[in-house]
């Protein structure tokens, strides 16, 4: 399987972020990736796909936030990342705001995601690698992975949240679509991708499949309930599939197999993975009880299914033991 990674990744680097009620060392750190590079070896670089196929997902407006935020954050003669800290609960829509503190609750949803100077930098080829990987995927092969990081699928069409900044999952479907493929997203992070739900959400040309933690208990709350399965041309093409803390791989098979029928039934020409390692037993934020052993086999029971796939990478923050999950995933293929 041929695996794509683009060093400009790294330059997205915040201090911190605010977890728990309190201003903790940024978990998303590029120590993930490489971590994920160590344990794979010789992984090919992202060519520039411009920024077509970001436009295709993202609003203009919320793509020039994004591109400039850091810096008028500090125009406005403060230090460090660039923070929210005030949203619109009720009544959201567009609104032509000056200062950047308000600029920043518009385009987020949480606090957990500051934009430090070389984010952009970051989301933009981890986008860029998600799409070069699709390339391969389009090209013929019957699987690749794009080691993205920043992840991507908190990240909806004009807003950030949850380390998420571009949707790469979301923008390489949405290329595929626009190539001719029929395609399912399958999500298998810890935590709901409720920025990719909400793209496709009122879409019935791509499905949404999604195994995450009950978000009446884990982030991110609001979205990745059971009864959210779609609006308008998009009913029945979202399926979510919340499971308790405490699940192995026994309580895990049953949900991924009903996913799986779900996905068969779409009948898709190509199949996007959003694959978080967050659902490993050593995680430090999350709440599952898989082993290392086990992304194999879900890997394997997924490719059983015989669809081309693009593998995107999400989240998972045990550090010491990402590599080695990734790589377990990988092999699975």
């Amino acid at each position: 399987m041929r695996c794509f990674f683009d060093v400009r990744q790294l330059a997205h680097a915040p201090e911190r972020e605010f977890h728990n009620g309190a201003f903790v060392p940024f978990a998303e750190s590029p120590a993930r990736a490489a971590a994920i590079q160590a344990a794979l070896g010789t992984l090919e670089p992202a060519w520039d796909h411009g920024e077509w196929p970001l436009r295709a997902v993202h609003s203009e407006a919320y793509l020039a936030f994004l591109w400039s935020a850091h810096q008028d954050w500090r125009a406005a003669g403060r230090e460090g990342d660039a923070g929210g800290y005030a949203w619109p609960v009720v009544r959201r829509r567009p609104l032509d705001l000056e200062r950047i503190d308000a600029r920043l609750g518009q385009y987020s949803f949480d606090a957990s995601s500051p934009i430090a100077a070389d984010t952009w930098e970051g989301a933009n080829w981890s986008a860029q690698t998600a799409l070069t990987a699709l390339d391969a995927v389009l090209a013929g092969d019957q699987a690749a992975f794009a080691l993205c990081r920043p992840p991507g699928h908190h990240a909806g069409a004009d807003y950030l949240g949850g380390y998420c900044y571009l949707n790469n999952a979301a923008i390489a479907a949405e290329a595929a679509t626009a190539a001719g493929r029929r395609v399912a997203i399958l999500d298998i992070d810890y935590h709901h991708g409720n920025g990719t739900q909400d793209v496709f959400y009122a879409r019935g040309d791509v499905l949404f499949v999604s195994i995450h933690a009950d978000p009446k208990m884990d982030y991110p709350y609001f979205w990745g309930h059971p009864d959210e399965t779609g609006e308008g041309a998009g009913e029945g093409a979202t399926l979510n599939l919340p499971l308790p803390r405490g699940t192995d791989l026994a309580a895990y098979l049953p949900a991924l197999e009903q996913a799986l029928g779900r996905i068969a039934a779409f009948a898709p020409d190509l199949l996007v993975i959003s694959y978080g390692a967050d659902t490993f037993a050593g995680d430090p934020i999350s709440h599952f009880r898989l082993e290392t052993a086990d992304y194999r086999a879900i890997a394997r029971r997924i490719a059983s299914l015989g669809k081309q796939s693009l593998i995107v990478m999400e989240g998972g923050y045990a550090v010491d033991a990402l590599g080695a999950n990734v790589a377990a995933f990988l092999d699975g293929f």
